[in-house]
């Protein structure tokens, strides 16, 4: 094997001389590094970048398990104010947007006919039970003149029937009058339970009749209120079992879902899935006294 030749000497002096320039520039590198590192900004900035880490033993414990739906809110009742009998709108006793309870005046109907008519009935009854008296006593002379066969059977037969068709004609003035005075309180309306009026549908003054389709104003319950919600059939078997074993909480949240508006109770459970869609139907309730939830808001709920 033939033997390795030497370098040149300018080309061992060039190799030495860039050896020396990278030790040069790798010893000035660390040492600005060092410096840099044991800095107060240096410090200041690892510490920022440093993550704080919080420790806890692990446990086995039971968690509650949300289920997600899609619901609308609805007032707990609801109920259209209509005239039973026809008139003018005599009077309207509500503002509309108002809080109304059970028994309120909402309006009044012009009560001047059925008045009438109930002072009629009364009458008519009046006149027959003064006509039962003299038939009465007309009875009682034929009696006594049919014991003494001064009066024939045919007489006395007839005054008995007679008087037996004015009892029965009285009874039924007496229910002329009741029918009459449920006439004429008709004309008075009330709110027959607590919540809030609507819009007014009908103005004072105008003729109303007991055919109108739109009523006079509608009133919904909004304390407390429900909820309808949808979920998948295959989570029937799982709330079946949350219902028996108490009462299953609700939470009403906004639409992002990230902020709850009320808290409630599942109060109903459909009697069928919808077999188009395969959800079945809930609701529940609210007590809503911060009017949180209103009739027709779309809203998630986590039961």
């Amino acid at each position: 094997m033939a033997s390795e030749k030497p370098l040149p000497t300018h080309r061992r002096n060039a190799l030495l001389a860039g050896i020396v320039i990278v030790t040069a520039v790798i010893a000035g590198f660390a040492g600005w590094h060092y410096r840099w590192s044991d800095s107060p900004s240096a410090i200041a900035l690892a510490a920022a970048a440093a993550v704080p880490v919080a420790t806890a033993t692990a446990q086995r414990a039971d968690v509650p398990i949300y289920l997600t739906g899609l619901g609308t809110v609805q007032a707990f009742n609801t109920v259209t104010i209509r005239t039973q009998v026809d008139g003018q709108l005599f009077r309207v006793a509500f503002t509309e947007g108002q809080e109304v309870k059970t028994g309120d005046l909402l309006a009044q109907i012009d009560p001047r006919t059925y008045q009438a008519a109930l002072d009629q009935a009364i009458a008519r009854k009046a006149q027959d039970e003064a006509n039962l008296v003299n038939a009465k006593l007309d009875l009682q002379r034929y009696s006594a003149l049919a014991s003494q066969d001064f009066a024939s059977r045919q007489q006395l037969d007839t005054q008995r029937a007679l008087v037996a068709q004015i009892e029965a004609q009285i009874e039924s003035d007496q229910a002329a009058i009741v029918a009459a005075q449920t006439q004429l309180g008709y004309t008075t309306i009330t709110s027959p339970l607590d919540g809030r009026t609507g819009i007014r549908l009908v103005d004072q003054g105008n003729i109303v009749h007991t055919t109108d389709a739109s009523g006079l104003v509608v009133i919904t319950q909004l304390h407390p209120i429900s909820v309808i919600f949808t979920l998948p059939e295959n989570r029937l078997t799982t709330i079946q079992s949350a219902m028996a074993s108490g009462p299953v909480r609700l939470f009403a949240m906004n639409r992002d879902g990230d902020r709850p508006l009320a808290e409630g109770t599942l109060a109903v459970l459909d009697n069928e899935i919808d077999q188009a869609t395969g959800t079945l139907r809930f609701k529940g309730t609210f007590p809503n006294n911060d009017d949180a939830l209103w009739p027709g808001l779309f809203v998630n709920i986590r039961l």
